[in-house]
């Protein structure tokens, strides 16, 4: 039988996962403590994403008999946002606009498909390269960007709102051109749910993320102004 969602399989990657998680959030925190110490971490991290990513999609591409060198294009949220991550964080500077746009994507995308693959059972080995690979590319961004904020790379603030407009606009019109000029079928869900049976398009999913990201963002300006507040009460 192939693996399925909480499945053995699955349930002993998510638990290894926790552990690699929390060993590097520790290890990372505990020894990282210079800037350039911090941004060595964050740029490592990154480099590992891509080549997780790059690898995910070469093993698409052998998949079978013949080479589809298509299957390098990313054509769902999660692959094309590993892809932009790990390659702003490598090339951009820190703080920048693509990634008050992408982080959320990442880590959500990252954390919701390392609890529930949908694709798990492509294949009756776990290990199949497009599973496993998948199943990596995914959990290790969700990790760096975690990583990111924790070292201040990325600095939330309201005032990047439209960073998340632009990005939305841009998976779209990206999506538009595999659709109508490549003929890819369902690209960014905008044709079929993410999941069958349910309704979540990506007509759905952007307002839903809209309102996630505002609330996230609310929080923290939030606790920034009530940590304000309170330092000059002292």
């Amino acid at each position: 039988m192939n693996p399925q969602v909480f499945g053995k399989e699955h349930l002993i990657y998510v638990a290894v996962s926790l552990i690699v998680a929390f060993a590097v959030f520790f290890l990372s925190k505990r020894y990282a403590k210079t800037e350039r110490a911090q941004n060595f971490v964050v740029k490592g991290s990154a480099l590992i994403l891509f080549i997780i990513i790059l690898t995910n999609r070469l093993a698409l591409v052998f998949e079978y008999d013949t080479a589809n060198w298509e299957k390098l294009l990313t054509d769902s949220f999660c692959s094309t946002s590993s892809y932009v991550l790990s390659l702003v964080l490598l090339l951009g500077k820190k703080n920048n606009n693509v990634l008050h746009f992408i982080w959320l994507v990442a880590l959500a995308g990252g954390t919701i498909t390392t609890f529930y693959p949908n694709f798990i059972g492509q294949h009756p080995s776990f290990l199949y390269p497009p599973t496993i690979l998948g199943m990596m590319h995914h959990t290790w961004s969700a990790i760096v960007v975690v990583l990111m904020l924790m070292f201040g790379h990325l600095k939330l603030t309201y005032k990047k709102w439209y960073c998340t407009l632009f990005g939305f606009t841009s998976y779209l019109a990206y999506g538009s051109f595999l659709m109508c000029v490549l003929g890819y079928g369902n690209p960014f869900f905008m044709t079929g749910p993410a999941l069958d049976g349910t309704v979540f398009t990506i007509w759905v999913i952007t307002p839903i993320y809209a309102v996630v990201y505002a609330l996230i963002i609310l929080a923290v300006e939030l606790f920034r102004h009530r940590k304000k507040t309170k330092s000059q009460a002292e």
